[in-house]
């Protein structure tokens, strides 16, 4: 079972910031997980919400500000005042912090609150440009966003986020269509998402922090998952092996 940073070493740092990915980039793990916003000048940044307000000193909606603005807010003192001065990373600057490894890249595209008009063409043209295109899994609340990545760049692996539990994740995914199901930690262990597991469906779980739950799952063939601490589930998991 694969192990991705959840927006980077996020237990440890701040989360979906450049500490946070270079903590990651120096574990042996499959990848790592990060969410992408537009900004008013047509920048990508590698940020949560969909304001600034919870993870920096200033407040506002990213949508609202250039990033030459944006740089100008503390995004890691909020976390520890070890982090202060932390400033908002674009796509393109993580990407190329993974240029040296081998780790998967999950992008999240946030458009399942504010839409960001050709988000994903953009997107793709970071991703081409950092030659990524056999690295990165696209996913997204928005399925929109996913059958407009399908049809845009059908070689690029998309995966659907879901908060819910359907009856037919397969039968659903495969009408986006997309290549993944991503489920929360709860649906994991429905029926439905056995069902899709045994018709070969790739699934990965998000946010997964409990060792416990993390050997559970990988018993009941769970593709990957997403946690905040991969070093801790990954040390986890290895001794559970050696036991």
């Amino acid at each position: 079972m694969d192990i991705f940073a959840h927006r980077g070493v996020s237990a440890h740092y701040p989360e979906n910031t450049a500490a946070a990915f270079r903590a990651a980039s120096r574990l042996p793990i499959a990848g790592i997980e990060l969410d992408v916003h537009v900004t008013a000048d047509g920048e990508l940044v590698v940020i949560h919400d969909e304001t600034i307000d919870r993870t920096s000193n200033g407040c506002g909606y990213v949508k609202d500000y250039t990033l030459q603005q944006l740089r100008g807010f503390d995004f890691g003192s909020w976390f520890s005042v070890e982090f202060e001065g932390e400033s908002i990373p674009t796509l393109s600057e993580i990407l190329e912090l993974f240029a040296g490894t081998n780790h998967r890249i999950n992008i999240e595209l946030k458009t399942d609150v504010i839409p960001y008009n050709g988000i994903e063409a953009l997107v793709m043209k970071v991703v081409a440009a950092h030659q990524m295109t056999e690295r990165v899994v696209i996913s997204s609340f928005n399925h929109e966003s996913i059958q407009i990545i399908s049809l845009m760049a059908p070689y690029i692996e998309t995966a659907a986020l879901f908060a819910e539990v359907l009856i037919d994740f397969n039968g659903y995914a495969a009408q986006i269509p997309a290549n993944a199901i991503h489920v929360n930690l709860p649906a994991a262990y429905c029926k439905s998402v056995d069902k899709a597991l045994q018709e070969g469906a790739l699934v990965r779980v998000y946010t997964v922090n409990d060792v416990v739950q993390a050997e559970h799952l990988q018993g009941l063939g769970i593709g990957a998952i997403f946690t905040d601490d991969p070093e801790k589930i990954m040390t986890g998991l290895s001794g559970q092996k050696k036991a």
